[in-house]
């Protein structure tokens, strides 16, 4: 029984909501016709004139109480609206709203309706959108000494924040070292000169660990047995003292490259040594981890070296050998270097197979694979668009994928476009970018606006068509069209990353609430009504009245002179009009 009660409430409730949602309309009419019958008993006539002469009765120093009272309560709701749209990023009233009032009125809530989907793709967004937060290492970053320090002597400005900095020390103490550096006195001066904030304090470091190495031991070697020699035996390179080196002491490329070659020579032999060694023990395994790290980030290097000189067929070939030699190591981001100096060499069909395979579901995105994809697609119809044409005669097939393909870009990382098209200013790109973010942003336009600009019409087509993606995402916060929504933590972290003479692109903007403007509207509103009450009180009260006898006594009037004319008809007994019969104008 209690279960039939409560299955017959849930269907009322049901119903009830239901009609709210779809027939709100047919309510409101049906309301105002209950109230027009009911005007007599309800006496709705003789309370509007009861409110009437109340209101005429009041004197001016009420309407400046009034007023004055209101305009400081919303005065204190605006303030708390700003104060908790500043807090939140959103209108508290909204929010309320949306969570309280919308289920109540008949909305859909999205956490109870998709609470059997919440572990699948709940999930899964939610983890795609806390791993794109994450701060990635540049790819493309420059020499500190080559070209970061050449920046600050010129123009006296720091390129790199520190946090910047010390995620870079991070890395570095990730990647160049391991538990058993202790055991080499070179790797464990490194250990140290790695985790030192002064550069002159990391560059002396550097230089002690190779000095230690230069030193000679002797080995007692019996070759005969009457007789001993003494074998010199040099102790091996530290590696990651010249990377060191080359990264921040070398002042041009051409320095850091040699340094990097003697890297080379002394990382290879550590690779190689513990190559043999790696399954000796968990120690010696994580020895050949750390030097396999060592060997990839300087081969990287070299080959970023080599780009920088002119020398891209040469540096092309080093990154395709250290993709093939070690496929597995994707943290190093190759593939976004091969791109570059592809497209350096025009050679479009082998950016396209790259991206074949590297723009994949699987894979996280970057803004170097979406934007290099609608480059190539650009370039198949940018010499001939024109928008007058297209609007015409409509975009072909080919000119529909590639104006997608821009989409899909911007949808991405929002903030390429203004740079690629020069309506802001480029600075150098961060050591560490933030993926959808500016900083990633300013890393990709900084080596891939000479490329837009190479191909003909191709910033002419993004200039007529990335606005559109904005228009088809009708808000960002929550919904996404090609991508999972936009994260909110960019502009937070953009602004770690970025120096503080750069000014921050911020996508969305955080445009005021609706409720806030309104409070704002109503503050000032009733502030100058009771600024006007109190200095001409008399002709407010005038003009209160006036518009108080327009909006609420208009349908009283109106039925009080029927209602005189009906009772001057039935005394004097004036027959009713004809029907034919109309009044004369």
């Amino acid at each position: 029984m209690a279960e039939a009660a409560t299955g017959f409430l849930e269907l009322l409730k049901s119903c009830i909501v239901w009609s709210w949602t779809y027939l709100w309309t047919v309510w409101f009419f049906i309301v105002l016709f209950l109230v027009y019958i009911l005007r007599v008993p309800l006496k709705i006539n003789d309370n509007l004139s009861t409110v009437s002469m109340f209101l005429n009765t009041l004197t001016p120093k009420f309407y400046v109480a009034l007023t004055g009272t209101s305009s400081l309560i919303s005065g204190l709701i605006l303030i708390f609206e700003w104060w908790y749209f500043r807090k939140y990023g959103t209108s508290f009233i909204e929010q309320v709203s949306v969570s309280h009032l919308r289920p109540l009125l008949g909305g859909v809530d999205n956490n109870s309706s998709n609470n059997s989907n919440s572990s699948n793709g709940d999930s899964d967004s939610n983890r795609q959108s806390v791993s794109e937060c994450k701060v990635w290492r540049n790819p493309l970053n420059l020499f500190r000494g080559a070209e970061y320090n050449r920046y600050t002597w010129v123009t006296g400005r720091e390129p790199l924040t520190y946090y910047d900095m010390n995620l870079s020390a991070q890395d570095h103490q990730t990647f160049f070292t391991c538990d058993s550096d202790h055991l080499r006195p070179a790797d464990a001066i490194m250990q140290k000169a790695w985790r030192e904030r002064n550069p002159q304090a990391r560059i002396s470091a550097a230089h002690e660990a190779l000095e230690i190495n230069e030193i000679r031991s002797r080995v007692e070697v019996p070759l005969i047995a009457s007789s001993t020699i003494w074998e010199i035996k040099l102790l091996p390179k530290c590696a990651t003292a010249y990377i060191l080196l080359a990264e921040e002491e070398a002042t041009t490329i051409a320095e850091a490259e040699k340094l990097f070659k003697q890297a080379l020579k002394a990382g290879d032999g550590c690779y190689r040594r513990s190559q043999q060694l790696q399954h000796h023990g968990s120690q010696y395994e994580a020895q050949h981890r750390r030097d396999t790290n060592v060997l990839v980030y300087i081969k990287r290097r070299l080959a970023m070296c080599a780009r920088r000189l002119g020398r891209t067929r040469e540096a092309v070939k080093m990154m395709r050998d250290l993709m093939k030699e070690f496929p597995l190591l994707s943290m190093f981001n190759i593939h976004e270097n091969l791109l570059e100096a592809l497209l350096e060499l025009q050679a479009y069909a082998d950016v396209q197979a790259v991206l074949a395979k590297y723009d994949d579901i699987s894979l996280p995105k970057s803004a170097t694979i979406c934007y290099t994809a609608a480059l190539l697609k650009a370039r198949a119809v940018s010499d001939k668009f024109s928008p007058e044409a297209a609007s015409r005669r409509g975009l072909s097939t080919a000119e529909m994928n590639a104006v997608e393909a821009i989409h899909r870009a911007v949808e991405f990382n929002p903030h390429v476009p203004k740079y690629l098209l020069e309506m802001k200013s480029l600075i150098l790109p961060p050591e560490h970018i933030l993926k959808r973010g500016d900083s990633e942003a300013i890393a990709y336009a900084f080596f891939h606006l000479a490329h837009w600009k190479r191909v003909e019409g191709a910033l002419n087509l993004l200039h007529c068509t990335w606005e559109g993606t904005f228009r088809m995402i009708p808000y960002p916060l929550e919904k996404g069209h090609l991508f999972y929504p936009y994260p909110i933590c960019t502009e937070t972290a953009d602004r770690e990353l970025l120096p503080s003479f750069h000014e921050v692109s911020v996508y969305p903007k955080k445009e005021l609430p609706f409720f806030i403007l309104f409070t704002a509207g109503l503050c000032s509103f009733t502030a100058m009504l009771a600024l006007l009450t109190h200095q001409f009180p008399e002709l407010m009260g005038v003009f209160a009245k006036a518009m108080i006898d327009i909006f609420c006594l208009a349908e009283f009037r109106d039925w009080n002179c029927k209602s005189i004319f009906m009772r001057v008809e039935d005394e004097l007994e004036i027959p009713p009009a004809p029907q034919s019969q109309h009044f004369p104008n």
